[in-house]
């Protein structure tokens, strides 16, 4: 059940930051509403004509004539970004005892955002790289693993992640980029009256009974992923049938590998 803006201002105030304006994200350009979403996270292709909105890695250049997003984890480590982290910010990594918490499904090391202070650190090194994703050209920034507090061992809280997500926010939003809330439906209209997120991007709120959750804050700002390991092409299929016609959903590989490698899936309502 959405929550009166009465009761989300007592509940920022708790937060200890404060709730942004509720037409935030009238300055920026959000993506087209139910056109086709193509996730290409795990490399570029050139999307199919049909396609309007494009989701690359910060790495990878934007797709012309396209709504572009760009990828960026700012949550915890690529894996194969974690020695650099571990060389130039080691302070910034979460420990329990000694040890990374480590998100053991993708083997990324969390980042350390339970204090101001460090999450001001944080968001300098992402914020740079928001920066970067708007000088190539990149339409929006989504800002993976939102919901890494999940799985911090307690040592982060939703508040952190708000907290943090809303530097991330200003920064994208200086730079005249929307952004969006990656899962985390959880946070109900926190997500977009808090840290300032303009739309949203759901991994597999079909199956988990979530899609309502983002649609009832965001609208038809919603771009759906579904993937074979959960249902496979008939959760795809009943997830079209609920909700096809109001937001975009794409079905994609869970490596979301580049069209023409092994494995490569991707289909559209």
């Amino acid at each position: 059940m959405l929550r009166t803006r009465a009761a989300l201002l007592a509940l920022g105030a708790g937060l200890c930051f404060p709730l942004l304006p509720l037409d935030a994200a009238a300055a920026r350009t959000l993506p087209p509403i139910d056109a086709q979403f193509d996730y290409q996270i795990g490399g570029a292709y050139p999307p199919l004509s049909s396609v309007a909105i494009v989701d690359r890695d910060r790495h990878d250049p934007p797709a012309a004539d396209r709504y572009n997003v760009c990828y960026v984890n700012a949550f915890q480590t690529q894996a194969e970004d974690a020695a650099w982290w571990r060389a130039n910010h080691d302070d910034l990594l979460l420990r329990r005892d000694g040890a990374y918490v480590v998100d053991e499904g993708w083997g990324e090391i969390l980042l350390d955002v339970s204090t101001p202070a460090r999450a001001a650190a944080v968001a300098s090194i992402v914020g740079g790289w928001i920066d970067g994703c708007a000088r190539a050209g990149f339409d929006a920034v989504e800002p993976d693993n939102l919901d890494s507090w999940t799985r911090s061992d307690g040592l982060l809280t939703s508040a952190d992640a708000l907290a943090y997500a809303q530097l991330l926010a200003t920064r994208a939003h200086v730079d005249g980029l929307a952004i969006a809330q990656k899962n985390a439906a959880e946070l109900g209209l926190l997500g977009k009256l808090s840290a300032g997120f303009d739309f949203a991007i759901a991994e597999e709120c079909h199956p988990y009974v979530e899609c309502g959750d983002y649609t009832s804050v965001y609208g038809h700002e919603v771009y759906e992923i579904e993937y074979p390991e959960n249902g496979g092409e008939a959760n795809f299929i009943r997830a079209c049938r609920a909700q096809g016609e109001r937001i975009s959903i794409v079905y994609r590989d869970v490596g979301v590998v580049p069209a023409g490698e092994p494995g490569y899936v991707s289909r559209w309502c």
